[in-house]
């Protein structure tokens, strides 16, 4: 927008009264104290402090820049007519009035108007916890290299039952992380596999499939029995409206799956999580419906190399009426956007979230402003779109090569998680049969779609021989495949071998349409 046409839409903001002039002291320090300064300032992650008219002029250009390509504040829903109680968006009339000042030069304004600089709690935001655990060990993270990705144990096993309003994280290494997620380990398996590379915690993102205790993967994004949410840098913790609360198992461990990304300087992971206590059970439990379930595992992700528009939608129809409470997706590098809608009985469709530039650093929650009723036969739909071409900047290989579904960083997955709350808890089975249905229906597409690709060898044969080898067999699978039908051991599939492992798949489908 020019100058000419900026300025009545300017002097018309109920931002501004009419004639004033926009100065820091007045007008952009509110907007900054607001937005900005809670990261951005000593013992957050922010790389530099903006609390000052100086640490804010110095960073002007930059900021006007960032929050024009809404890259800052970080709020990655782009459907603006859902309203979320933690949104962070700033309107299209505060990103004109921060140009407008820079445009004037950036005047400070009367010292009389500064505000005084907000007061941040020394202790945890949310007030005195309940109870404060602190993980098992500490971890350096290093100075410099590739992103880590890495589980970490807090030791708990409490003697009853608890029910979770909040959890509030207090990282040391602040700087350095990006987003974790709290799982709930029930049978202590976190607590074997701890410290097995000499390190504190337990390497990669695989922990889930290896752990046994970990119940419902889907939880961690704060419902049912297997989570209690997550951290991400900048967003403000909250307890859970009304009487909601996240169920604690007794005897049960939290696990901390953790992204750093390495902020320049070595720092000194030893985090500490605060529990938050309902004082009794909720009426109705919290029940997470994931699609696709088990993070998009049973969709046969398989991305070619130079694929620009892979895509998996996936669909569940409600049996019963609930009350959505949050939504929030999960995904890696590649992935592009991702989407969950409602389509009505009466056919009216409202979009629950949509992000069309997923970052995997970004990641978040969406807790709705008001619980929306969904009634039931209301149909939930997932689309994600992946790009796994040279063009994506967010390419973990270079040059692309083809990606399969899998839990470490540089694997794909994908799904988006909506917490819900039925009408009663004796509506919940309902809902777990109807997920348990979409998971056979979701596995037996995939077995069927392995099935018929499995013999078109150019699905996986790279170089191009008639033959597959075992490196061209996604990780995940090689064991199995050749473990079992690679009868000579000389890790490539023949003809022969490659006939059994279709009579394999089929006889696989076949089970599952007994079902």
């Amino acid at each position: 927008m020019t100058r000419s046409l900026f300025l009545p839409l300017l002097l018309f903001s109920p931002l501004l009264p009419c004639s004033a002039k926009v100065t820091f002291n007045e007008h952009i320090a509110p907007l900054i104290h607001q937005n900005c300064t809670g990261c951005h300032r000593p013992g957050q992650n922010g790389p530099f402090h903006l609390i000052s008219y100086r640490d804010v002029k110095k960073r002007a250009l930059t900021i006007n820049d960032v929050i024009i390509d809404r890259y800052m504040p970080p709020w990655k829903p782009t459907n603006k007519e859902m309203h979320y109680a933690n949104d962070r968006r700033l309107s299209d009339d505060q990103i004109e009035l921060f140009g407008s000042w820079v445009e004037d030069g950036m005047p400070e304004g009367k010292s009389s108007k500064k505000p005084k600089v907000p007061e941040y709690p020394s202790g945890w935001y949310l007030g005195k916890p309940d109870l404060v655990i602190k993980m098992k060990g500490k971890f350096e993270v290093p100075a410099e290299g590739r992103d880590i990705y890495r589980s970490f144990v807090f030791p708990l096993q409490l003697p009853e039952d608890k029910w979770v309003k909040a959890v509030e994280l207090r990282p040391k290494a602040k700087s350095a992380v990006h987003h974790a997620l709290f799982f709930i380990d029930s049978n202590g398996a976190a607590r074997k596999m701890d410290g097995r590379d000499g390190k504190a915690g337990i390497s990669g993102m695989g922990f889930l499939r290896q752990g046994g205790g970990i119940t419902d993967p889907a939880s961690a994004f704060g419902g049912g029995n297997g989570g209690l949410g997550g951290h991400v840098p900048g967003a403000t913790p909250a307890k859970l409206p009304g009487d909601l609360a996240m169920f604690l198992p007794r005897g049960s461990d939290v696990v901390m799956q953790t992204h750093f990304h390495p902020s320049g300087k070595k720092e000194v992971e030893e985090a500490e999580l605060a529990l938050y206590f309902a004082e009794e059970a909720p009426e109705v439990n919290l029940v997470p419906i994931q699609i696709p379930p088990f993070f998009g595992a049973t969709k046969g992700i398989n991305i070619p190399a130079g694929e620009e528009r892979y895509t998996v939608e996936d669909s569940i129809t409600l049996p019963v009426p609930v009350r959505a409470v949050s939504v929030g997706g999960h995904a890696h590098y590649i992935c592009k956007s991702m989407s969950m809608s409602a389509t009505l009985p009466d056919g009216k469709m409202i979009t629950l979230m949509s992000i069309d530039d997923w970052d995997l650093d970004w990641q978040d929650r969406y807790q709705f402003e008001k619980p929306l009723d969904l009634p039931a036969g209301t149909v939930l739909k997932t689309r994600l779109v992946y790009d796994n071409s040279a063009s994506n900047p967010e390419n973990p290989n270079s040059p692309p090569r083809r990606i399969t579904w899998g839990q470490e960083s540089d694997d794909e997955m994908g799904s988006v998680t909506l917490i819900v709350v039925p009408e009663n808890n004796g509506k919940i089975q309902a809902i777990k049969d109807a997920q348990r249905a979409q998971l056979i229906t979701s596995a037996a597409e995939a077995i069927q779609k392995a099935s018929r690709s499995f013999l078109n060898v150019n699905n996986y044969d790279e170089n191009g021989d008639g033959l597959i080898q075992y490196n061209e067999v996604p990780g995940r699978m090689r064991s199995r495949i050749f473990g079992r039908f690679d009868k000579d051991g000389d890790k490539t599939l023949d003809k022969i071998e490659q006939t059994e492992v279709q009579k394999y798949l089929d006889s696989m489908l076949g089970g599952f349409r007994r079902r």
